[in-house]
């Protein structure tokens, strides 16, 4: 029996859901200065797949890699954290 690769996952808050079955995931990361020791925020923003459009904006979610569904997608969305308030 083969196994599979482990596959990243990432968690992030949902920007936009705009499109139909796709949301934008933006993942905030606190990396120190190397030089100067203050805290940066860095966001990176992934296109994930959402089949059952389930996501609003401002919702905590954990998507995981998958192979590519289209140009830019190649994310799907796994579970739901957290609903917005």
């Amino acid at each position: 029996m083969e196994e599979r690769n482990l596959r990243k996952e990432r968690i992030g808050v949902v920007r936009s859901n705009k499109m139909d079955k796709s949301i934008v995931v933006a993942e905030v990361k606190r990396q120190k200065h190397p030089m100067y020791g203050k805290f940066v925020l860095n966001t990176k923003k992934y296109v994930a797949h959402d089949e059952k459009n389930d996501c609003n904006e401002g919702d905590t979610v954990r998507i995981m890699e998958t192979r590519p569904l289209s140009k830019t997608k190649n994310w799907r969305l796994v579970e739901i954290l957290e609903r917005a308030k």
